[in-house]
């Protein structure tokens, strides 16, 4: 059940006995373990995982676990001395990890009080997105997750995680004064100062607000069969000026099967035409960052820079300047900009949205996204990519018709209907001509998302 990884450590070091006692004692009784330990999504050892278990003599750094971990991910660390989990589990808890379990023993050989060692362990869950005293290529709020006992989203599939929800709050004025230090070295204090304060008081505060509506909308107007992709607000907090400062929303998290690059392509594009075109929303930050695969299938998260289909932004002169900065400095809009000078963009219809807030934006995105899937390492181990496939070729040749058309001014591909429309087509000609090897050549074993170092 269990596959390891390549050995980087001597095979004398590692307990083999320990780590087995571990699992049958203390882990094989945990639905959330029983649950990601099979049918995983894994095809390489270096993959991101849902479990590292790790013993003395085994990596157990808590940067580079937090490396090979998904969000929301565990690792496990098990040792016969006491005082060495006690200091494992306090230095994971310094990086971006929240302790579960434990320290706690188990014994060993018969389990006679007294008479039997102890073994000791420890479960913590990688709970940051980003290490503690670290900044992402994003600048944005502080996003953790957060055990919430008085919230009982439970299913029918309840695997134990399902009480672990998203808090996404107004990050603190000394951090963004960090960020914006270690950007702008050259910048003196005061002013420095002067942006991070209007960043904490009025432009992540508003956002946040305008985040929580769009979800509130998506969950009022979504159809009900669309809802689960995409988060659900919980609970927030407000400020005496009614801005939202701490948003709590389900989490939906990564790990689901292994999607073709296909679904994946016909999920998302589905995706953007329900919003746009059933809960009349435009996301406008649709990066593969923003997308996940859950077990339901793609998702789409962070709806802080959405608007509505047809609101009025430039009628408020606070909204216009904010989103016309945004509409000059977001990764897609310079990604248009570098696309058309290189000529690679040609559609008239995606150009004349630069800058501006458009579906197109979206359309833009989804066009790139579908033939390029694993930019995102979440994502990687979760879409089955082959860029020679016939699939990967046929999606490739559908952006370029969608980018560079081959009448400019009049588009053929005008809305994300037009693009499922057309993803379908493309997935029923593969499935038929794929039909008679895939009865000969059977799907292999699926492997563990549980991994032990050694």
């Amino acid at each position: 059940m269990y596959q390891t990884s390549t050995a980087v450590a001597p095979r004398a070091s590692v307990d083999d006995d320990l780590l087995a006692l571990l699992i049958v004692r203390v882990l094989d009784g945990d639905p959330e373990f029983g649950h990601y330990s099979q049918a995983g999504s894994l095809s390489k050892p270096l993959g991101l995982v849902d479990v590292l278990i790790a013993a003395p003599g085994q990596p157990h750094d808590p940067d580079e676990a937090f490396s090979r971990l998904r969000w929301g991910g565990q690792f496990v660390y098990v040792s016969r001395d006491g005082r060495d989990v006690a200091d494992v589990s306090r230095r994971f808890a310094e990086r971006g990890f929240l302790p579960v379990r434990g320290p706690a023993f188990f014994r060993l050989g018969w389990g006679i009080p007294l008479f039997s060692r102890k073994a000791h362990y420890f479960v913590a869950r990688k709970t940051s997105l980003v290490p503690p005293r670290e900044f992402s290529d994003r600048f944005t709020y502080q996003v953790e997750l957060e055990h919430r006992s008085d919230l009982d989203p439970r299913g029918p599939a309840f695997t134990g995680a399902d009480q672990w929800v998203v808090r996404k709050e107004v990050p603190t004025f000394e951090r963004v004064l960090a960020r914006l230090r270690a950007k702008a070295p050259d910048l003196s204090l005061g002013l420095l100062e002067k942006r991070a304060k209007k960043f904490v008081e009025q432009i992540f505060p508003l956002f946040l607000t305008r985040e929580a509506a769009m979800l509130k909308i998506i969950e009022r107007d979504c159809p009900q069969q669309y809802l689960h992709h995409f988060p659900r607000v919980l609970d927030m907090q407000k400020d005496g000026k009614g801005y939202v400062q701490r948003l709590w929303t389900t989490w939906l998290r990564n790990g689901g099967r292994t999607l073709s690059q296909i679904e994946f392509a016909r999920q998302s594009a589905e995706l953007v035409h329900v919003l746009h075109d059933r809960v009349g929303i435009i996301h406008l930050d649709l990066r593969m960052d923003n997308m996940v695969i859950t077990e339901r299938g793609v998702g789409f998260v962070d709806f802080g820079s959405a608007v509505r289909v047809n609101e009025n932004i430039h009628g408020n002169a606070v909204l216009s300047t904010l989103f016309g900065e945004l509409m000059r400095t977001s990764q897609i809009q310079r990604m248009m900009d570098r696309m058309a000078t290189a000529g690679s963009l040609t559609s008239a219809l995606i150009r004349d949205a630069y800058q501006q807030v458009d579906k197109a934006v979206d359309l833009f995105y989804l066009a790139v996204q579908m033939s390029q899937p694993v930019a995102n390492p979440d994502l990687r181990e979760l879409i089955r990519y082959d860029k020679f496939s016939p699939e990967a070729m046929e999606l490739s040749r559908l952006t370029n018709a969608i980018l560079k058309p081959t009448d400019p001014r009049h588009p053929r591909y005008r809305t994300a209907q037009d693009v499922l429309n057309a993803i379908v087509k493309i997935e029923v000609e593969l499935k038929t001509g794929r039909m008679a090897r895939a009865v000969a050549q059977p799907a292999g074993p699926s492997k563990p998302k549980v991994w032990i170092w050694k």
